[in-house]
């Protein structure tokens, strides 16, 4: 008679006490030999799919919802995805999943005009500019796109930088999508207070990777670009007076004054002659920024 395995977890909780004020995160190799990533919470942990959709679903044969919806738009096939229903493109595909030919339409893609076919020629409105998102697909697209911060916030404790830049660099293309697509404009909106944050942590990824790349003045560099892109968007979001203020600054301007104090001396003539070619070019926000990098190379 096989042995029933546990569903219990407090062996394994305890065995990995949660430590509070700290994002808890490890690498471990799963059952099916991949490695796995796991974030521990108070009351349990979430474990995560190291690439792909962090859940390990593939919607629709997609690696996420992102893409597909993505590939919808791009090949001008959309509505809201299905046509005019509210409930989104996904209700559709589960009332037709359990039809054989809906089944074989679905693994198609692109095969036989299809109603059925989540990419088929005949699935939408037709035509790019008909592409609307509805309310639903974009609380879907939230849903996943919430599962992509827990594993970059998890992957920049671990010091992959590369998939934190790679999962930020995706959540920032949802926050676009939805913001040119969504039919609600409380839909378009409700993201964009996210989009500082996000490129905030993309701006530390690439600009660590540089560090341990050995490329000092690239990290400050990535560190310079981050900032402008940040303080455009505040100011596009109405909010240029919290630009100074912001969590997001603070954190990036630390960053840059820990690096700066590491320059070689032939790197601090480079932004002084930065310095004067900008103000010769009037370019005060790009001089601002080389001052404050100087300033943090006397300290």
């Amino acid at each position: 008679m096989p042995v029933q395995m546990s569903l219990d977890l407090t062996r394994i909780l305890q065995d990995w006490p949660y430590e509070p004020g700290q994002i808890n995160v490890r690498l471990v190799e799963g059952d099916d030999g991949r490695p796995k990533i796991q974030m521990r919470l108070d009351l349990g942990l979430l474990q995560m799919e190291v690439s792909g959709r962090p859940d390990g679903q593939r919607p629709h044969g997609f690696d996420s919802l992102l893409e597909y919806y993505e590939t919808v738009l791009e090949e001008g096939q959309a509505g809201p995805a299905h046509g005019e229903s509210a409930e989104g493109p996904f209700a559709e595909d589960a009332r037709a999943s359990g039809a054989e030919a809906g089944d074989e339409a679905a693994a198609q893609g692109e095969g036989e005009d299809s109603e059925d076919s989540p990419v088929g020629p005949d699935s939408g409105t037709g035509g790019m500019d008909g592409f609307v998102l509805t309310a639903e697909d974009c609380r879907l697209l939230r849903d996943e796109a919430v599962q992509y911060y827990h594993r970059y916030i998890s992957l920049l404790v671990l010091g992959d930088y590369q998939g934190v830049v790679r999962d930020t660099t995706r959540n920032l293309r949802v926050l676009d999508l939805c913001r040119d697509y969504a039919e609600d404009e409380d839909d378009r909106q409700v993201l964009e207070q996210f989009r500082p944050y996000i490129t905030m942590m993309r701006t530390r990824a690439v600009a660590s990777q540089a560090v341990v790349d050995e490329e000092p003045r690239a990290a400050l560099l990535a560190i310079e670009d981050g900032l402008e892109q940040i303080r455009k968007q505040f100011d596009e979001q109405g909010r240029g007076e919290e630009f100074e203020n912001s969590m997001e600054v603070q954190l990036l301007r630390g960053m840059r004054a820990e690096l700066s104090k590491k320059l070689p001396a032939s790197q601090r003539s480079e932004l002084l002659q930065r310095l004067q070619d900008a103000l010769s070019r009037e370019n005060y926000e790009l001089a601002a920024i080389l001052r404050d990098e100087l300033k943090n190379l006397k300290e």
